[in-house]
């Protein structure tokens, strides 16, 4: 059974910073990464990172975002700094095995950014 345990979420005003940590249970995936879905918006990617390291990020995060993985703790992170009030959304840790055969969803973390 796989299991992944997303925490790091909160209120936080504009310009501050929050780190988003998934902790993934089983064997070490191939790709690793965020969504988030505001209410009324599709969800989107956000982040993700392959099991060598390489990365991939949405436009509207370049510069403000860096995700991060640990192999030896099966563990991705997402460190979000500036954020914007349009960054306010659930946050979902999303991971998936090499081939894309299986995926497997976080029960999703609240981001708020307000003042």
């Amino acid at each position: 059974q796989v299991q992944l345990v997303e925490s790091g979420g909160g209120l936080v005003q504009p310009g501050g910073s929050l780190r988003l940590s998934c902790v993934a249970s089983g064997s070490i995936f191939s790709i690793m990464g965020w969504y988030r879905q505001a209410p009324g918006k599709q969800r989107e990617l956000v982040a993700s990172v392959t099991s060598g390291g390489n990365t991939n990020y949405a436009d509207s995060v370049k510069g403000r975002f860096t995700i991060s993985r640990d192999n030896t703790k099966n563990t991705v992170s997402l460190q979000m700094n500036n954020l914007k009030l349009e960054d306010t959304a659930v946050y979902i840790c999303n991971v998936r095995t090499a081939g894309g055969w299986y995926a497997y969803w976080g029960q999703g973390t609240q981001v708020t950014v307000s003042s």
